[in-house]
């Protein structure tokens, strides 16, 4: 009878984390492809969009945190709700922002309140972004050792989902109105909210609670700090957060590049990242497996950072001719190569660690991440803007070549594999 009663509550957890993810994901992948198109009534700068796209990294940077904190003080469900609602709130004000017409409604000292806006609504959704987060935590709360990974496979089928119905849904919408597929992201947001507050039950018992949260730990840079202080970890986390400020960078001003090279619709760009969900989801989904059986994390990782230099080249060698050919073909590289590399690196960096130094190093690799995120997209757009459309790609180039040496050049590597 127990074991039925916990089956019942475990198929509402199950959906509500599954939903949440899902969530986190289409949020972006949704209006990512559509920011310079969103933009080009406020801006065409790339120095702003760079920003604008980095702003949501750096503000979870800052927060994630406290979020991890509360959440194991309070509950997974209070953080949950209020994570959705700042998601819910920071969408909402972005899409008014976007649908509203602004000409000669703004005396001239207040032309920067669209902008001024439109990043408010980034930081209140980047500081809500504890969502993800907080619900693998609640799919471990409910997880045995013998079954976790299996349950944590729903992270990366909701990512993976996320990546393909996000820019599905913004290709669909945008043909009727640009901004239709924000409201629907928070449309979808608020049916999130919805759900973890009727039918998401409480998974942190009150005795496994933390008692008290130290101030230390809300400090985002002190965990990072033991990433660089520990000898066997370091050079390939600083591998590891120059690839996400390569990668993540040149990212950011992708869409704008490809509107004011080419002239690209809304539709084609988002088509582009449709291309991207679905060839990583055929990466990690089913072949990472069997390659790393194969050739082993360290040669995966240098292939798929080798795959990606590919993607940067195609991209600077597309021109009016041959855009759509050069860069569907380059953007299916890059998805490879990233498809590769992360969970490669990430593996690399999990087997140089003891046991008991694998939550604080792993729990790093996420503000790695964001934080290489914040520097690479404001870097590139700056790049864009004063050097010229195509220097993120090169940069990226080069970045990744630092990559390549770094994990080449670590001893522990090439042990490893043999």
């Amino acid at each position: 009878m127990k074991l039925k009663t916990v089956n019942r509550l475990k198929v509402p957890t199950l959906l509500s984390a599954f939903i949440t993810l899902l969530n986190d994901r289409l949020g972006e992948t949704i209006v990512f492809p559509l920011l310079p198109f969103l933009l080009e009534r406020f801006t065409t700068s790339g120095s702003t969009l760079g920003l604008l796209a980095g702003t949501y990294a750096i503000s979870q940077f800052a927060v994630a945190p406290l979020i991890g904190a509360l959440s194991d003080r309070f509950g997974r469900k209070p953080v949950i709700i209020t994570c959705v609602s700042g998601s819910v709130i920071g969408l909402c004000l972005f899409a008014i922002t976007v649908s509203i017409d602004w000409t000669n409604r703004l005396p001239l000292w207040a032309t920067s309140l669209p902008l001024i806006l439109l990043f408010t609504a980034r930081i209140i959704d980047g500081a809500s972004g504890g969502t993800a987060a907080t619900a693998t935590a609640v799919l471990a709360d409910i997880s045995t050792p013998e079954n976790r990974a299996k349950t944590f496979g729903l992270i990366g089928v909701a990512f993976g989902l996320g990546f393909v119905l996000g820019p599905g849904f913004g290709t669909a919408l945008a043909k009727y109105s640009v901004t239709l597929p924000v409201w629907a992201a928070t449309l979808f947001a608020i049916s999130n909210l919805a759900l973890v507050i009727c039918v998401l039950p409480e998974t942190l018992p009150t005795s496994a609670r933390s008692s008290l949260i130290r101030k230390r730990e809300l400090n985002p840079f002190t965990q990072l700090r033991q990433v660089f202080i520990n000898p066997t970890s370091r050079r390939l986390c600083l591998a590891f957060f120059i690839f996400f400020m390569a990668f993540n960078g040149f990212t950011a001003v992708l869409v704008l590049y490809l509107k004011e090279a080419f002239n690209w619709t809304p539709q084609l760009s988002s088509q582009a990242f449709i291309v991207v969900g679905v060839v990583a989801m055929v990466v990690q989904g089913g072949l990472i497996g069997p390659l790393v059986n194969r050739f082993g994390e360290w040669k995966l990782t240098i292939t798929g950072i080798g795959f990606v230099i590919a993607g940067c080249i195609l991209l600077t060698l597309a021109n009016q001719d041959n855009s759509i050919q050069m860069v569907f073909s380059a953007v299916g590289v890059l998805a490879i190569g990233t498809g590769l590399v992360t969970p490669c690196l990430r593996s690399l960096i999990s087997r140089r660690l003891s046991e008991t130094g694998q939550g604080t190093i792993l729990g790093s690799l996420q503000g790695l991440q964001s934080l290489g995120t914040f520097i690479g997209a404001s870097a590139a757009g700056v790049c864009y803007d004063l050097i010229g459309q195509r220097s993120p790609f090169l940069g990226t180039t080069v970045l990744l070549l630092l990559v390549i040496v770094l994990i080449a050049g670590n001893p522990l590597s090439t042990c490893s594999e043999q």
